[in-house]
C-alpha cells in the first residue's frame, strides 16, 4: 500500500436531505438559545453532537438518529439522497466554530463566544430555511480546488 493509497473506504449511506434541514434547525434552535443565554455548557453540548457526526459519521449524529426513529417513520419515502461526505466536513467545520465558542464564553471571553456562536448559527440557519448547506459549498470547492490528481 503506497503513502497515497487510504485502503478500503468505507462509504456512508447516502442521506435523506430533510434529515439534514431538520438536523440543521435544531442546531438553529440550540444556537440562539446559546446566544439568549450566554451558556458555555449549552454550545459545548452542541460541539459533542457535531463531534459524534464528524467522527463517528453521519448515521451515529444525534439529531439525524432522532430524525430516523421519530419523524422519517411519519414521511414518505426521500424523493432523493445526497452524499453525506460533505454533510460530515460540514459537521467538522460547525465543531470547530462551536468548540471555539465554548472556549470563549467557558474562558470569559464572551465576544469571541457570541462571535463564533453566530457564525455557526448563521450557517446552520441557511441550510434549515433554504436547504444552503455553506460547508458542503466549502467542501465542493475545496474538492475542486484540489483538482483531479487529489481526488483519485
Amino acid at each position: 500500500m503506497s503513502v497515497t493509497d487510504r485502503g478500503p473506504v468505507r462509504a456512508e449511506p447516502r442521506l435523506d436531505p430533510r434529515g439534514v434541514r431538520f438536523s440543521a434547525a435544531l442546531t438553529t434552535v440550540v444556537l440562539a438559545l446559546v446566544l439568549l443565554s450566554g451558556s458555555g455548557l449549552l454550545v459545548l453540548a452542541q460541539a459533542v453532537v457535531f463531534a459524534v457526526g464528524a467522527v463517528a459519521g453521519m448515521r451515529f449524529a444525534p439529531y439525524g438518529v432522532v430524525f430516523r426513529h421519530l419523524v422519517a417513520l411519519r414521511l414518505g419515502p426521500p424523493a432523493e439522497r445526497e452524499d453525506a461526505t460533505p454533510v460530515r466536513f460540514s459537521q467538522t467545520v460547525g465543531l470547530v466554530f462551536t468548540a471555539v465558542a465554548a472556549a470563549g464564553y467557558l474562558a470569559g471571553l464572551p465576544v469571541l463566544g457570541v462571535v463564533a456562536t453566530a457564525a455557526a448559527l448563521a450557517a446552520a440557519f441557511l441550510n434549515a430555511a433554504f436547504g444552503f448547506c455553506l460547508g458542503c459549498e466549502m467542501y465542493g470547492l475545496l474538492a475542486r480546488l484540489r483538482g483531479p490528481a487529489a481526488q483519485s
